[in-house]
């Protein structure tokens, strides 16, 4: 029986089929791209056009008795689910083999009608990701993941220099406003912030003083020294600077996980209850390979804490 569709939904079911929804409302793949020759249609338009999504569906969902939405519009937006912390972990260790192996397939398929959807619907990002401003380090590319799939954040030394910065507060929307469930710190070889913290660091050591910034990168390199020192402390003594500095990358995706935990009162709160995971990586820009290093060690501990910026707001 042919219905009479309002303008809106109608405008909503044509962008949906120019992203290209699968005929049973889910991308063909992980990432949302269509595999080759694959068969795509317009789902049927039910008697209740309300029936496909909205506070209608939602309690059944939440309950267990319908599948999550995944790719409703081709692409991943607001009206999809949230993806919990494994599956998304799982979808970024899925996308570098992908990578990898040279079968990545997702930006050959981002097309103009898939932005539409995005910002028509807005973005439901499956994760959130601290990696470094090095032009080396592609997040995306590195994950096979299109848009609106990661939620990424870059700067130099992939660092969380305090509380007010920019990245702290990111993550916080990312988390309690997109729904993400996965943050992942990824840092990667041969760090030309962390090179130049060993460097500052070691220099000032055999001064036998400290270093005034002179610029603004200085303070940046002068506040990564706590993580030199860390490093250099795990290696022992007679560490060379390039050991210390190779070091220095995985203990600074560890330090990043404490410091936003302590930094962030509701992220906290979320790791606590298991609803959100912290876990951390490593990027080798020579071979691609991601190495994943998993949630932090001391995580109970770092829990237990106090915030650094409670009372502070």
């Amino acid at each position: 029986m042919v219905r009479f569709l309002p303008p809106q939904l109608s405008r909503l079911l044509t962008i949906a089929l120019q992203a290209g929804v699968h005929k049973d409302g889910l991308a063909p793949s992980a990432v949302g791209a269509p595999s080759a020759g694959a068969s795509w249609a317009l789902a049927a338009v039910p008697d209740n056009p309300l029936a496909m999504g909205g506070p209608y569906r939602a309690p059944l969902r939440r309950a267990g008795r319908l599948p999550p939405k995944r790719y409703t519009f081709g692409v991943r937006t607001a009206q999809d689910d949230a993806v919990p912390a494994d599956e998304a972990l799982q979808k970024l260790i899925d996308g570098n083999k992908r990578f990898l192996a040279g079968k990545a397939e997702t930006w050959r398929n981002v097309s103009t009608a898939r932005l539409k959807a995005l910002a028509a619907f807005g973005q439901k990002p499956m994760a959130a990701v601290v990696g470094c401003a090095d032009s080396r380090a592609p997040v995306e590319l590195l994950f096979d993941a299109p848009p609106g799939e990661i939620f990424v954040l870059r700067n130099a030394g992939n660092t969380l220099s305090n509380a007010e910065g920019s990245v702290a507060g990111s993550l916080e929307f990312s988390v309690n406003s997109l729904g993400v469930k996965l943050v992942l710190f990824l840092g990667h070889t041969n760090c030309g912030a962390i090179k130049g913290a060993t460097e500052t660091f070691l220099e000032a050591q055999q001064r036998k003083a400290g270093v005034r910034p002179q610029a603004l990168l200085d303070s940046l390199l002068v506040g990564l020294s706590p993580i030199v020192e860390q490093a250099k402390l795990d290696l022992g003594g007679n560490a060379t600077a390039e050991a210390i500095a190779a070091e220095a990358v995985e203990v600074n995706v560890f330090a990043g996980m404490q410091k936003l935990l302590l930094y962030s009162e509701s992220i906290r709160e979320k790791v606590k209850t298991g609803e959100v995971q912290l876990h951390g990586a490593v990027f080798d820009i020579a071979t691609g390979e991601v190495k994943f290093l998993g949630q932090h060690p001391r995580l109970p501990l770092i829990l237990g804490m106090s915030s650094t910026y409670a009372g502070r707001r």
